[in-house]
């Protein structure tokens, strides 16, 4: 059985949330959720929430084991980019993009 939770339009891009993601998938539950506690980029902190929600609804289904469930997939989308300008030199202005991304975690029995 399959769970999963989306966390959408988090102020992070979605190459450096990638990085992080990598390193979880197909570990079970609780070695993800330590690996995540100890590294320090921020993307850890976004993932480690979308992956207790996971575990959370998990929980509320009946029949499932949610020590023995393992991280299936980590799919990190990009979501809309904020668009800035910051004033530089000569008059001109640089455009600035504040991106933002979709992150989802599935989750199943092992």
């Amino acid at each position: 059985m399959e769970t999963k939770a989306t966390a959408k339009y988090m102020r992070i891009s979605p190459r450096k949330v990638r990085l992080v993601a990598q390193n979880i998938k197909g570990l079970p539950v609780e070695q993800a959720i330590n690996i995540l506690r100890f590294t320090p980029q921020k993307a850890a902190s976004f993932i480690n929430k979308v992956l207790d929600s996971a575990v959370a609804n998990a929980e509320q289904v009946p029949g499932i084991d949610v020590d023995a469930m393992k991280v299936k997939n980590v799919i990190v989308n990009e979501g809309p980019t904020w668009k800035r300008f910051m004033p530089r030199a000569m008059g001109r202005a640089t455009r600035i993009r504040k991106r933002t991304s979709h992150i989802t975690v599935i989750l199943e029995e092992a």
